[in-house]
């Protein structure tokens, strides 16, 4: 075993890798005011952005699922690893060596995690497909390509390289570079023969790398060459415990920036339509890789368009059968978007690959401008299903279109649509079928089936996530309550600037704080060394002294959220310290009273003298509190 990795070189991974830099590779981050930046989580299904990341603290925390933590914490969650492969795995970005406290230095691949060897050897297969395509025997795909009008500069641009036909070039290569046949097997690079023996999964094709959204090699496409190659056009990689198809797009490493730059990602079909159209400036352009557009896809672009109020998602079919077939699926996606979808088919059934060779860049761009509403395509490909020359025929074609525009959630364009409708059928009473598709879309609401929304279809702005439960029981937190409020505001400066309320937070009993949660990060702060100790890694400490992860949950939570004022001063700050040990004071007052109450006047003069004595101690300390402020403390 390569043995733990040093903490020093844990601490200079977490340093040197910005937590904003990692977050920004698989969502677009927006500024969210105090110097966090928002976006919609990764972790789960949102439209509006809960998630925010602290680049100052380093944490990033979602207010809708409560996931947080550091950037160590998002890699590992993100992209399914253990804590050492996602340590490996940023410190080769930042270029620093790890050192092993059981064997020193090494890089030895036993102690690596197997994502990590699989993503290594995709890497190294890229780098040894792409010297191959200017070989003697890659001539084939050299040509292949220039006849779709790929150039040298296109093919490196895009990485497209080519596999040798022998049986196990790959194989003996990666070998040589110290992977395993175990490892070969798992990244679905080689695959059993029978002899028992590991051999090429891909030989004889032209080569595209897919990316994740990060960048990394995940899988490959490859492009059949030769007539004697009894496989299928293309064959992907298989499904492996870093490649599924259903959640990569082809291109999206190139493409994600202008995303989300511009609120807009064109889908295309193919590989060489998605090199097509990124040269001809279409640079937003992405495809599937073997499989339909569908839910999961749709995840990922919401991470990059947000919730602008612009975003679109464009389609590109071609123009037969299969390709409108391809594009009604697609419509029946468009309400799961917080964006506007529209389709564009190329003239002549071209595709923008074909396109391109045929018309030249500027064909292509203009292929995207020239869009039509996805709606608007689906009502046009049902009507035309239907015989418009009798009445019966319309009727039937009003049956299967209308709850079609019922299901659009923007009032305005259901309305327009709903005349444009009338408009096809050639339904002279418009107001006919308006009425029709808005008694459709009541019923759906009153079945709960399609919530109407105003505004575009887009969903209202969330209520503010349920507080978390209590921490070992207890009652929730009530964030109505001004003492829980208090308490949470005390506890952000104490996590945040630990410096404006040193050393007094520090003598702060844990039960000043009422809230259980509340009081458990008092704990946790405590025993990290306290508020005064707040150097660079106070808030990994305090999240190390957590006792389990609902409260390290909470800390990353208060360590993001934001501050409820514009000015974070000394004012502010003693504000928040006096009011904690005010209701502090005004608690134990009670209590006394209380126990005056209950006191038989049997009971002993100096226990009587005692509880007076402690309450006008009290009473004076609130007073000053009150006249005072915080130099009463």
């Amino acid at each position: 075993m390569a043995g733990r990795i040093n903490d020093d070189d844990v601490k200079a991974v977490r340093d040197a890798v910005p937590i904003d830099a990692v977050v920004s590779e698989y969502l677009q981050l927006r500024n969210a005011g105090g110097g966090n930046l928002k976006g919609l989580c990764p972790f789960h299904d949102e439209k509006s952005p809960s998630f925010q990341v602290s680049p100052s603290k380093g944490f990033y925390h979602c207010f809708g699922c409560q996931a947080g933590g550091d950037t160590l914490d998002f890699i590992m969650k993100i992209d399914h690893l253990s804590f050492s492969e996602a340590v490996e795995r940023l410190a080769g970005q930042a270029g620093i060596t790890l050192r092993y406290e059981e064997g020193g230095y090494t890089a030895g691949t036993s102690g690596r995690g197997e994502r990590i060897r699989l993503v290594e050897a995709h890497k190294a297969a890229a780098l040894f497909y792409a010297d191959q395509l200017g070989g003697a025997e890659a001539e084939i795909a050299r040509r292949f390509l220039a006849e779709r009008g790929f150039d040298q500069a296109a093919a490196q641009h895009f990485g497209v390289g080519y596999s040798p036909a022998g049986w196990d070039h790959l194989t003996r290569f990666l070998r040589g570079k110290g992977f395993t046949d175990k490892e070969l097997i798992l990244s679905g690079l080689a695959q059993d023969s029978r002899s028992g023996k590991p051999i090429d999964r891909f030989r004889g094709r032209l080569m595209w790398p897919i990316r994740d959204i990060s960048g990394e090699v995940v899988g490959f496409g490859a492009r059949k060459l030769r007539e004697d190659d009894n496989g299928p056009k293309y064959l992907n990689t298989p499904e492996t415990a870093i490649y599924k198809k259903s959640q990569v797009l082809y291109g999206i490493d190139l493409a994600k920036k202008e995303i989300a730059k511009t609120s807009r990602a064109v889908v295309v079909e193919g590989y060489t339509d998605v090199m097509a159209c990124h040269l001809a400036g279409v640079t937003t352009a992405i495809a599937t890789c073997g499989t339909a557009f569908g839910g999961d896809h749709i995840k990922i672009l919401r991470r990059l368009l947000m919730d602008n109020a612009t975003a679109e998602v464009i389609f590109t079919f071609d123009g037969d059968a299969a390709g409108q077939k391809a594009a009604l699926r697609a419509f029946e996606d468009d309400q799961k978007f917080a964006a506007e979808t529209s389709i564009t088919i190329a003239p002549g059934g071209m595709d923008p690959c074909d396109l391109r060779l045929a018309q030249g860049d500027a064909a292509v761009a203009g292929l995207v401008d020239a869009r039509t509403p996805l709606f608007e395509f689906a009502l046009r490909h049902i009507v035309a299903r239907h015989n418009l020359e009798n009445p019966a025929g319309r009727a039937a074609a009003l049956a299967e279109a209308a709850p079609v525009v019922a299901s659009i959630k923007d009032l305005s364009i259901q309305h327009e649509s709903a005349v444009q409708l009338a408009g096809m059928l050639g339904i002279l009473d418009e107001q006919f079928v308006v009425k029709r598709v808005a008694q459709l879309a009541r019923w759906a609401r009153e079945r709960g089936n399609q919530p109407q929304q105003q505004g575009r279809g887009r969903p209202q702005e969330p209520a503010p996530a349920a507080p978390p439960a209590a921490v070992g029981g207890g009652p929730a937190l009530n964030l109505r309550s001004p003492a829980h409020r208090t308490e949470r505001e005390l506890l952000k400066l104490a996590l945040q600037r630990p410096a404006l309320v040193s050393p007094t937070f520090d003598a702060y009993g844990i039960d000043e704080f009422t809230a259980p949660p509340y009081a458990a990060v008092r704990q946790a702060i405590q025993d990290a060394g306290g508020a005064a100790q707040g150097t660079e890694d106070y808030l990994v400490r305090v999240r190390e002294a957590a006792p389990n992860d609902t409260v390290r949950a909470m800390v990353t939570e208060l360590a993001v959220e934001a501050i409820h004022t514009k000015t974070v001063d000394e004012v502010y700050a003693g504000v928040q310290l006096v009011q904690v040990r005010l209701r502090a004071v005004d608690r134990r007052v009670l209590e006394i009273q209380g126990a005056m109450t209950r006191l038989s006047p049997q009971a002993p003069p100096e226990q009587h003298a005692a509880i007076q004595q402690e309450l006008w101690v009290l009473q004076q300390y609130g007073q000053r509190l009150r006249n005072r402020g915080a130099e009463g403390l």
